[in-house]
């Protein structure tokens, strides 16, 4: 029997995004991006807080208006650069967020992951408990690092070759099917569940215990350049919704 536990729902949102202006608070769909993530989160009815972590004053009052949390970012902790442990533990020292056990990671550039997508993870994550630190959403591959080349550098006419990233069989990865491959996940934007001594025993949000949450249809689609976002414009209009994907779903 899983555990009853307080969780709190933590969404990211700095300002000064070079590839996507403004994406935060830009419009999709006839809403602000950040406002999707935080009607997820609402309508999932799991969590006893839902809070925006941003360094952006015009970022944070949006926040507000659709129901979030307000907590302001220093802004060493939102440079490019600014990796995610230093944004959590400041919104985690929050004094209403003291007595929380887990924490979900919403990013915004994943609009699509809807109420029963965060239920379903948030359910994994209670089955498991304890016997495990964290949660992530994943998806296949859709380019192999079997496939991936480093460039190393030699003297000579041409400055470069071709090395492969990782160690090649005997008949190579980079000339065969997809198909013959070793089975590789890649982590995606939609959710990130962990326990908050996680934090506290490794330093930062995975732990050593990772378990995967597999995500469907449109659940994991990120917004990273314009082109994602003319793609998430179409999403909208059409209003597909995803379809759950169960571990049988993996293999057919």
């Amino acid at each position: 029997m899983s555990e009853a536990f307080d969780c709190v729902a933590l969404i990211p949102a700095r300002a000064g995004s070079k590839r996507v202006k403004d994406k935060n608070i830009r419009l999709l769909g006839g809403k602000p991006l950040l406002a999707w993530t935080i009607q997820a989160a609402d309508e999932s009815g799991l969590f006893k807080d839902i809070a925006v972590s941003s360094d952006s004053d015009e970022i944070l009052k949006i926040a507000g208006d659709c129901g979030a949390t307000a907590i302001k970012r220093p802004e060493e902790y939102a440079t490019d650069t600014s990796p995610d442990i230093e944004w959590l533990r400041h919104a985690l020292a929050a004094p209403w967020l003291l007595n929380i056990a887990a924490f979900a990671l919403l990013r915004p550039t994943s609009p699509f992951r809807t109420a029963d997508t965060i239920r379903r993870a948030y359910a994994e994550f209670s089955e498991a408990g304890r016997a495990i630190d964290s949660l992530r959403a994943v998806e296949r591959v859709k380019q192999h690092p079997g496939k991936m080349w480093t460039l190393q550098r030699q003297r000579g006419a041409r400055p470069y070759r071709l090395v492969p990233l990782l160690p090649q069989p005997e008949y190579p990865w980079h000339s065969s099917q997809m198909a013959v491959l070793p089975e590789v996940w890649v982590q995606n934007a939609s959710m990130e569940i962990a326990w908050i001594d996680t934090i506290e025993r490794y330093g930062n949000q995975a732990g050593e215990v990772v378990v995967p949450f597999f995500t469907g249809g449109h659940e994991g689609f990120d917004i990273n350049d314009e082109y994602d976002w003319k793609a998430a414009e179409m999403i909208a209009r059409l209003e597909v919704k995803p379809r759950p994907r169960k571990l049988i779903d993996i293999y057919v």
